[in-house]
C-alpha cells in the first residue's frame, strides 16, 4: 500500500535522509513488474461480457470474439449447456464449437513434424516411443493429411540407403495406414512399396513387412489377394531364412478364412504337410508356431483333407502333446517343449471337434490324460483352464474323464486350481446333469469329496482371493445337487467358513453361498434348521463379530429373497439388534435402516414399519456414542428422502423383480409339496403292494375257508328255511277256515317287527306293506290241505341233503385246517396291521350303533305317534260307523 501511495503524491523536491530516498527507489522498481503483470483497461475490455445475455447467447458470444480462454471453457461447460437447453444448444453453439475444432487442426502440422522428425533418433527406445505415438494418431489423422505427411517422406525412408530402423518403421506404417485407405490407393501406391520391403536385404526388415501382409489383403480383398500378395507370401516361404519361412506361415494361415476351397486345397494343404513333415527335424519356432495354430488349420482344413492326412495330423498332434518329455528321444529345450504342449492344451477343443466327440476315447483321451498329470504346472494350469470346453463338447460321455477332473480338482498347485474355478460351474453343470453315470461305481462321493478337499486347501492358504472365488463357484450346488445330500455335506462347511474365517470378502462370499443355498432347498425342515442357526449362532450370538456378520447377512439377502420371505424371517431379529451393547452393531444397523425400510410396503408391511420407526427413536433419544449419533442423523435424512428420492420407474423394476422372485419361492413350495406327495405316494403303494403281495399268500387259505363257511352256511340256511316252510305247512294245515283272528294278529306282529328292527322308516308306505302282508296271509291261508300229504317226503329229503352236506363240509373243513395252519406265520405277521385296523372298525362301528340307536328311538317315537293317531282315526270310524247303524 505504501508504494501505491508514495506514487500518487505530487511530485516536489525529495525530503527526508538519502537512505529513505534509496529504499522508495527500490519499491519502485520492484512495483514495475507487478504492473506490467496486471491487464490493461483494453484488455478488461474485451474480456468482459454483458450480463443480460442468457447462457446459450454468452457461449456464442464468447466463441466468435473470445479469447483461446474463454473458447476452451465453453467447450469444457458444453454439457451442462446441453442438459439446460439442448435445441438452441445444438443449433446455434454445436456448429461454432465443430468450426473451433476444425482450427485444431492446423496445430497437427507442427506437432506431425515433432513427431516425424525424431522418428531416426539415435536412441532406439526414443524412436520406437515417437513411433508408437505416430501408430496412435494416423487412425484421428485425416486422409490427406496421413498422404502428405507420412507417406510422402516414406518413400524415401524406405530406401535400402537408409538405416535398419527407418526401414523397419517404415514397414510398420505402412500396415497402419492401409488401413485408412481404400483398396485402390493401396493397390497403386502402397502395394508396390511393399513388395520392395519384402525383398530387403535384411531378414528382419522382411519379417517385419510379412506380418504386415495380413492388413493390407484386407485392405484391397479377396480377388486382388489372390493375384498380388498370395504369390509373394508363397515366396516368402521358401526363404532360406527360418524366422521369415515363420512369419510367412502365420501371415498364410491369419488369411485362410478369405481363400477358396482351390487354394485351400492346392496352396494350403501342401504347405500344412510339409510343415508337419519337418517341423520334427528342423526349426524349433516352427514347431512352437504349429502347435500354437494346430487347431485352426485342423478345423479350417477339415472338408480339404483326405483320410490320411487326417490321420497324419492326428499323429502329429499327439506327438506334439509329449514333446519335451523323458519319454520322447528328441530331447528340446523345456521353455520351448513346456511352450509347445501349453499350445496343444489350448488346441484340445479344436481337435475334439476335428476328430468328433465320438471317437475321443480312442484318439485324444491318451493325449488329455497325458496333460492333465503333466510334471509341469503351466500345462496342467492350461489343461484346465480349457476343461469346461471339454466336458461341453463331449456331452453325454463326460464319464470318461471324472478321473481327470479329480486329479485336478485334488492338483498340489494352487495355479491350477485357480484356472480350474474360473470356470467351475459350467463344468459341474455338465457333470452333474448326467447323475445315472455318476451314480454307478460311487462316483458322485468322491467327486462332492475332491470339491471339499480343494476348499480347505485353498482356505488352509493365503489365496483369499481364489477362496472367494471358489466359494462363488460352489453357490451353483444349490441348483445341481439334491436338498438332502447339499445340506449334509457343504451347508455345514459354508457356514463354518462364514463364523470362523477372518477375511472380509471371503465372509460376505460364504455369506451370499449359504443364502444361496437356503433359498434353493426344499425340505422345510432343513431351511426352518439353517434359519435357526443364522439367528442362534449370528443374531444372537455372544461374539460381536458374528452379529456384524448377521447384517452382513441380511444386506445380502434383501438381493436374494424376495422381500416377503425377508420381511418374516430377517426383518425382527436384525432390529432386534438394537439393544446391542456394542458401537459398532448399532452403528452397522443404521447404516443397514434405509435398506431395510425399502423392504417394506403399505398397508402389509404396517406392524413391521412401526418396529422400524420405534428402532429409529430409540437411536435417537438413547444413544450415547458420537459416530452412531451422526450416522443415524445421516439415516433419518436418507428415510425422509427415500421415497421422493427413488424414481417411479426404479421402483417399478425393483418391484417386477421381487414379484419374480417371489413367484419362484412360490413354485419352489410347490415343487416341495408335489416331492412331498409323491413321498407318501410312493411309500402307500410300496405298503399297498407289500398288503396285496400278503393277500395273495393268504388267499388260497382264506378261498378254502370261505367255501367251507359258505357251504355250512347254506346248508344251516337250507335247513332253516326248509324247517319254517315245514311248520308253516303244518299250521296251516291245524288252522281251521275262519282267518279273521289271524287277520287281525297280523298287523300287530309286523308293526312290532318293524319297531324293533329300527332299519326302516315309518312312513306312509308301513300301511301299504301291512295290506299287502295281510293280503298274503290270507293267500296262504286259502291254500288246499294237499300240502299235509307232502310233508313227510320233503322230511325224508331234507335228511338226505343235511348228510351229504355234512360230508361235504367235513372233507373242505379238514383241508382249510391244513391251509389255516400253514399260514398261521403270515397271519401273525400282519396281527398288527388288522388289530389298527379292528381298532378303527370298532370304532366306525360304535358310532354306527350310536346313530342306529338314536334313528331306532325317534323311529319308536314316531310309530308310537302313529299307532296313537290310527287308534284314533278307527274309534272315529267305529263311532261313526255306530252313529250311521243308529240312524
Amino acid at each position: 500500500m505504501l508504494p501505491g501511495r508514495m506514487t500518487l503524491s505530487p511530485p516536489g523536491p525529495p525530503c527526508g535522509p538519502p537512505e529513505e530516498l534509496q529504499e522508495l527507489q527500490e519499491l519502485a522498481f520492484i512495483e514495475r513488474p507487478i504492473r506490467r503483470s496486471l491487464k490493461t483497461a483494453e484488455e478488461i475490455d474485451q474480456l468482459t461480457v454483458d450480463e443480460d445475455l442468457n447462457d446459450v447467447e454468452r457461449a456464442v458470444y464468447l466463441l466468435s470474439m473470445g479469447q483461446e480462454v474463454q473458447r476452451a471453457s465453453v467447450i469444457s461447460n458444453l454439457p451442462s449447456l446441453v442438459r439446460q437447453n439442448p435445441a438452441e444448444t445444438f443449433r446455434r453453439v454445436v456448429p461454432k464449437v465443430r468450426d473451433d475444432i476444425i482450427l485444431i487442426h492446423t496445430h497437427t502440422y507442427s506437432i506431425l513434424k515433432t513427431v516425424l522428425l525424431h522418428l531416426n533418433h539415435r536412441d532406439a527406445v526414443v524412436s520406437s516411443a515417437w513411433l508408437e505415438t505416430l501408430l496412435s494418431a494416423i487412425n484421428a489423422l485425416p486422409k490427406e493429411t496421413i498422404k502428405q505427411e507420412v507417406l510422402n517422406p516414406l518413400l524415401y525412408q524406405s530406401q535400402l540407403s537408409h538405416s535398419l530402423q527407418a526401414r523397419l518403421a517404415a514397414c510398420r506404417i505402412l500396415g497402419r495406414a492401409s488401413c485408412k485407405f481404400d483398396s485402390l490407393i493401396v493397390k497403386k501406391e502402397l502395394l508396390p512399396l511393399a513388395r520392395s520391403l519384402c525383398r530387403d536385404v535384411e531378414p528382419e526388415v522382411r519379417v517385419c513387412m510379412c506380418h504386415q501382409l495380413e492388413s493390407m489383403a484386407r485392405a484391397i480383398g479377396v480377388d486382388d489377394t489372390r493375384t498380388e500378395l498370395l504369390p509373394e507370401m508363397l515366396e516368402l516361404a521358401g526363404d532360406e531364412e527360418g524366422s521369415v519361412r515363420l512369419a510367412a506361415f502365420d501371415s498364410i494361415i491369419s488369411l485362410m478364412e478369405m481363400m477358396d476351397g482351390d487354394d485351400r486345397l492346392h496352396l494350403l494343404v501342401p504347405l500344412v504337410m510339409s510343415a508337419c513333415d519337418a517341423s520334427s527335424q528342423v526349426d524349433e519356432g516352427v514347431m512352437v508356431s504349429l502347435s500354437f495354430q494346430f487347431g485352426k488349420l485342423c478345423s479350417g482344413l477339415a472338408g480339404s483333407l483326405s483320410d490320411e492326412q487326417k490321420r497324419l495330423l492326428l499323429q502329429k498332434f499327439q506327438v506334439l502333446c509329449i514333446t519335451g518329455l523323458p519319454a520322447e528321444e528328441n530331447q528340446m529345450d523345456v521353455g520351448e517343449s513346456t511352450l509347445i504342449r501349453c499350445n496343444c492344451c489350448y488346441n484340445l477343443p479344436a481337435m475334439l471337434a476335428f476328430v468328433d466327440p465320438a471317437h475321443f476315447l480312442s484318439d485324444l483321451f491318451p493325449s488329455f490324460s497325458g496333460l492333465c498329470s503333466d510334471p509341469e504346472v503351466s500345462v496342467r494350469r492350461s489343461v484346465a483352464a480349457g476343461f469346461h470346453q471339454v466336458v461341453k463338447m463331449l456331452g453325454s460321455n463326460v464319464h470318461v474323464v471324472h478321473k481327470e477332473l479329480l486329479l485336478l480338482l485334488q492338483d498340489n498347485s494352487l495355479e491350477v486350481l485357480d484356472a480350474l474355478m474360473n470356470h467351475l460351474d459350467e463344468t459341474l453343470e455338465v457333470v452333474l446333469s448326467r447323475g445315472d453315470n455318476l451314480m454307478v461305481d460311487n462316483k458322485l462321493q468322491e467327486l462332492l469329496s475332491a470339491l471339499l478337499s480343494a476348499e480347505q486347501k485353498v482356505g488352509s492358504s493365503l489365496r483369499w482371493r481364489l477362496h472367494e472365488k471358489l466359494l462363488h463357484r460352489y453357490s451353483c450346488l444349490s441348483r445341481l445337487l439334491p436338498g438332502e445330500l447339499l445340506h449334509q455335506t457343504f451347508s455345514a462347511r459354508i457356514f463354518m467358513i462364514l463364523t470362523t474365517n477372518k477375511v472380509l470378502p471371503v465372509q460376505k462370499e460364504a455369506a451370499r453361498t449359504f443364502c444361496t443355498f437356503l433359498r434353493y432347498n426344499r425340505k422345510q425342515e432343513q431351511r426352518q434348521e439353517m434359519m435357526e442357526r443364522l439367528i442362534q449362532d449370528l443374531a444372537q450370538g455372544r461374539s460381536y463379530w458374528n452379529r456384524l456378520r448377521f447384517l452382513d447377512v441380511c444386506e445380502i439377502a434383501t438381493e436374494i429373497f424376495s422381500r416377503k420371505y425377508f420381511n418374516k424371517h430377517f426383518l425382527i431379529p436384525a432390529l432386534e439388534l438394537v439393544h446391542d451393547p456394542v458401537a459398532n452393531v448399532r452403528y452397522k444397523l443404521c447404516q443397514l435402516l434405509p435398506r431395510l425400510r425399502s423392504s417394506l410396503r403399505l398397508p402389509a408391511d404396517k406392524l413391521l414399519l412401526q418396529k422400524l420407526d420405534f428402532c429409529v427413536q430409540k437411536f435417537l433419544c438413547r444413544e450415547k456414542d458420537k459416530d452412531v449419533v451422526a450416522m443415524i442423523r445421516k439415516t433419518v435424512l436418507e428415510l425422509d428422502k427415500l421415497d421422493l428420492s427413488e424414481p417411479f420407474h426404479k421402483r417399478h423394476e425393483w418391484d417386477l423383480l421381487d414379484q419374480k422372485k417371489e413367484k419362484e419361492e412360490m413354485l419352489l413350495l410347490e415343487m416341495e409339496q408335489l416331492e412331498r406327495q409323491q413321498s407318501d405316494g410312493k411309500l402307500n403303494s410300496d405298503k399297498h403292494m407289500e398288503r396285496k403281495r400278503r393277500d395273495s399268500k393268504t388267499s388260497l387259505s382264506s378261498t378254502k375257508s370261505m367255501s367251507v363257511s359258505s357251504s355250512t352256511g347254506s346248508s344251516t340256511s337250507g335247513k332253516e328255511t326248509r324247517k319254517a316252510k315245514l311248520s308253516r305247512s303244518r299250521s296251516l294245515s291245524s288252522q281251521p277256515t275262519s282267518s279273521k283272528p289271524a287277520n287281525s294278529d297280523r298287523p300287530l306282529k309286523v308293526k312290532d317287527l318293524s319297531s324293533s328292527s329300527g332299519l326302516g322308516k315309518c312312513t306312509r308306505d308301513d300301511s301299504l306293506r301291512t295290506a299287502h302282508f295281510t293280503l298274503t296271509t290270507q293267500s296262504t291261508s286259502s291254500m288246499p290241505v294237499l300240502i299235509r300229504s307232502k310233508t313227510t317226503s320233503l322230511l325224508d329229503q331234507a335228511s338226505m341233503l343235511e348228510q351229504r352236506d355234512h360230508r361235504t363240509s367235513t372233507l373242505d373243513h379238514r383241508s382249510g385246517t391244513r391251509d389255516h395252519r400253514n399260514n398261521m406265520m403270515e397271519q401273525r405277521t400282519s396281527s398288527l396291521e388288522e388289530r389298527e385296523h379292528r381298532t378303527s372298525t370298532l370304532e366306525h362301528r360304535d358310532h354306527r350303533t350310536s346313530t342306529l340307536g338314536q334313528r331306532s328311538k325317534t323311529m319308536e317315537r314316531g310309530c308310537g305317534m302313529k299307532d296313537s293317531q290310527s287308534r284314533k282315526l278307527s274309534m272315529n270310524r267305529k263311532s261313526s260307523s255306530f252313529q250311521s247303524e243308529r240312524e
